[in-house]
């Protein structure tokens, strides 16, 4: 059985607009939400980008059954994993059994705001593996040290620990990364047509993890009009490659939309108001093994997208 999830675009919207969407996710029937982790957005137009530990805080006040997790957070450069050891630790004290840490490699759009050189992959991966075997040395409480390749950490104890560990979801968009996905988590997050990294990481040790995977999409009341905002505010989704990884800034990505098309930026995204194109991506990404799917709804529509939702979508899936 699938679980239907709503993402929190943080690139899109002010702190206070997500704690109200995610309130509306929740009386809708969502079964849970991802919440993106940036510094910049991807262009100006989307306009937002608050600080993701704040707004969880937020989250968790507002709503008492819906899941969040972060959709995800990058332990390795602009905040030290012993730092996020922490933030994950209270988000979880605040929503117990109902948080979950997704981390991943990142982008260079948010994590070479310090000065740092931003690492090729291979050891942005590297990064993230001790990263995550320090966060979860501070999970076993008491006093640690740590003394590794990239960071080290003397004499710290997290105080404010849940009663129960949060999992630890990892992001892959290719093969290296789904072993190491397989190989550290505790499960798999992943986007658009996954079938063969979810293949790879199921092979690599993740059977019987769960999965989860985002799809974008733009509802509104006419075809035309959800291509147009979908083109406006969402044209990374014509990207190929490691660009989404590497462009700095987002006048680069500015840049980038000006060389692609509306139909390149909806090709593989449902559009417009017909429920079954939704239906059949959801069918689509649980055949291929996606236990856990989540629908990004690109532009500033969203009560009328959740409540498209809650109307034409989810009873369809019980």
């Amino acid at each position: 059985m699938v679980e239907i999830g709503y993402k929190l675009s943080s690139e899109e919207f002010g702190p206070l607009d997500m704690i109200c969407y995610a309130r509306q996710a929740e009386d809708a029937g969502f079964d849970f939400a991802m919440i993106s982790d940036h510094y910049h957005p991807w262009i100006d137009k989307q306009g937002h980008s608050p600080f993701v530990w704040g707004t969880i805080g937020g989250i968790s006040q507002t709503t008492s059954k819906l899941r969040l997790s972060t959709g995800v957070t990058c332990p390795t450069l602009r905040i030290h994993p012993a730092i996020i050891a922490q933030a994950a630790a209270t988000a979880a004290a605040m929503m117990p059994g109902r948080f979950t840490f997704g981390v991943g490699s990142g982008e260079n759009l948010n994590e070479h705001i310090l000065g740092d050189r931003w690492p090729p992959g291979p050891l942005r991966l590297a990064m993230l593996e001790e990263s995550v075997e320090i966060i979860r040395l501070l999970w076993e409480g008491g006093s640690k040290d740590y003394y590794g390749s990239f960071y080290t950490v003397e004499n710290a104890r997290i105080y404010t620990m849940p009663e129960a560990l949060p999992p630890i979801m990892v992001a892959s968009g290719g093969e290296r990364s789904a072993k190491v996905a397989a190989r550290i988590g505790d499960g798999l997050v992943t986007t658009g047509n996954s079938k063969e990294i979810i293949e790879i990481f199921k092979r690599s040790g993740g059977e019987g993890k769960p999965i989860y995977c985002e799809f974008s999409a733009c509802w509104a009341k006419t075809e035309e009009v959800a291509k147009r905002i979908a083109y406006e505010y969402w044209p990374i989704a014509a990207n190929k490659g490691e660009l989404n990884q590497d462009l700095p800034t987002p006048s680069h990505f500015e840049k980038l939309a000006s060389m692609v098309k509306p139909e390149d930026v909806v090709k593989n995204m449902p559009t417009g108001p017909d429920p079954q194109r939704y239906i059949d991506r959801i069918n689509e990404l649980q055949k291929a093994g996606v236990d856990h799917v989540f629908v990004h709804q690109v532009g500033p529509r969203q009560p009328e997208f959740i409540q498209f939702f809650e109307e034409e979508v989810l009873p369809e899936f019980g």
